[in-house]
């Protein structure tokens, strides 16, 4: 059950006014004359410039600190490779021996091309409808700011709960996790978070509902290498390296189209449910005259977790054996986990995290997620683990220009958040935990 909320105040009822700005800023000044501080705490994280391929790290650290001492919470550093560090913040529960609840979330934001922005991507404009347009905003910034601001809530209502929260906050997470969860889930410090259960980043909606992710799909990035006769350019030369090529991308490329075709045949279906397969790049050749010896071609395939992934490989070695001789294929990335997260009612964690939504009379859209987030790394460990970010009515814009949030959808999921949090740290013992 949802734990008593009563006595938490509401977001909206908090007011802060702005101090003075510089004259061009007044415009946006008067529009925020009583901003909500939590929304005033997003966006100065918003302005905090994490975007690859130098992202300012220690400022985001020295910003959660600071959260940190506010809010009374632990705050605990790993630096799991140099310059990469993990930063988590912990409150800690009644019982601290019950196993804990995770709120996951990474720090770094992609790059931006600031030509095609209407805003500067990191000034955290609000416009007049209260969009917030920043990089991060969605993707996923607010979550954090969300987790906070629903801890800042429950604990100012003088709220306890039995089990321990932990906030992980992670790099590296939009370059692949490599130097970041990956290291940290093999560290004693990640052993020592004794998880129960966790939260990570999901996607916007852009209908009522709230979509939810209890799996993601298995990321493979292959380059297959194509070797074959050079020669001048200006004769028929046989089996080229080009022709090799042209054989492994149609083989790619009709799986692809067949993938596509299923999806938009069968009701029912989403992007998670299927495999897609992208051409990303083609390297190779030396001159205009001269016909290469070895060409590259690089797929980036995000597989379904229903697809047998050993037959699926031996799918992608046919096809290269197919091509012709000298054709090779190596991993940049081979993700075998599709372990999923169970939704079943009689699961307590599920129950936990579903609750809240329908005594509030929201609809939950459990789906498997198309991309790869870090949260595979916490069921690859073994851990239940949920992905949610709380933007109904709101469309899909990470990694896109003019990424924005609303005001109002990232307020709302605090109110969300405070009641989840709440929910899944009131969990009963567990029979393991006896």
């Amino acid at each position: 059950m949802v734990s008593d909320l009563t006595g938490i105040q509401q977001t909206s009822g908090k007011t802060r006014m702005l101090p003075e700005t510089c004259p061009q800023k007044l415009e946006e000044q008067n529009l925020n004359l009583q901003e909500n501080p939590a929304t005033t705490c997003f966006r100065d994280y918003l302005r905090i410039r994490t975007d690859h391929p130098q992202p300012d790290y220690d400022g985001a650290i020295h910003f959660l600190e600071r959260i940190a001492q506010e809010l009374g919470l632990a705050c605990q550093k790993v630096e799991v490779y140099p310059g990469r560090v993990i930063t988590i913040l912990t409150w800690e529960g009644t019982n601290p021996r019950l196993r804990s609840i995770v709120l996951n979330s990474h720090t770094d934001v992609v790059p931006v091309f600031e030509e095609c922005w209407s805003h500067d991507p990191f000034a955290a404009y609000k416009d007049a409808h209260g969009n917030i347009y920043a990089r991060g905003a969605q993707d996923m910034k607010c979550v954090t700011i969300q987790y906070i601001e629903a801890i800042r809530r429950l604990k100012a209502a003088g709220k306890r709960f039995p089990r321990t929260i932990h906030l992980t906050l992670v790099p590296d997470e939009e370059i692949g996790g490599c130097n970041g969860m990956e290291l940290f889930v093999k560290r004693p410090e990640f052993q020592n978070l004794n998880i129960g259960f966790a939260l990570d980043e999901g996607l916007a909606n852009p209908t009522d509902n709230f979509t939810v992710f209890y799996g993601e799909r298995c990321p493979w990035w292959i380059t297959v290498t194509c070797e074959g006769n050079p020669g001048h350019g200006s004769r028929f030369i046989e089996n080229t390296a080009a022709e090799k090529l042209n054989r492994v991308i149609t083989s790619f490329l009709d799986f692809r189209k067949k993938e596509k075709e299923r999806l938009n045949s069968m009701p029912g279906l989403t992007l998670g449910d299927v495999t897609t397969v992208n051409l990303t790049k083609v390297n190779g050749g030396v001159s205009y005259n001269v016909i290469p010896s070895e060409l590259t071609v690089t797929f980036d395939l995000r597989i379904s977790p229903t697809v047998d992934l050993e037959v699926f490989e031996e799918q992608v070695k046919s096809w290269c054996q197919a091509a012709g001789e000298g054709v090779t294929y190596k991993f940049h990335q081979k993700c075998m986990n599709k372990k999923v997260t169970s939704t079943d009612e009689s699961d307590p964690w599920w129950k936990a995290f579903s609750e809240p939504f329908r005594e509030m009379n929201l609809t939950l859209q459990p789906e498997i997620f198309p991309a790869a987030t870090d949260i595979r790394f916490f069921r690859a460990a073994g851990f239940p683990a949920i992905g949610f970010s709380p933007m109904n009515k709101t469309p899909i814009l990470l990694h896109d220009h003019d990424e924005f949030l609303s005001e109002e959808v990232f307020l709302r999921g605090i109110d969300i958040y405070s009641c989840v949090i709440a929910s899944l740290a009131s969990v009963s013992p567990l029979p393991a935990e006896a």
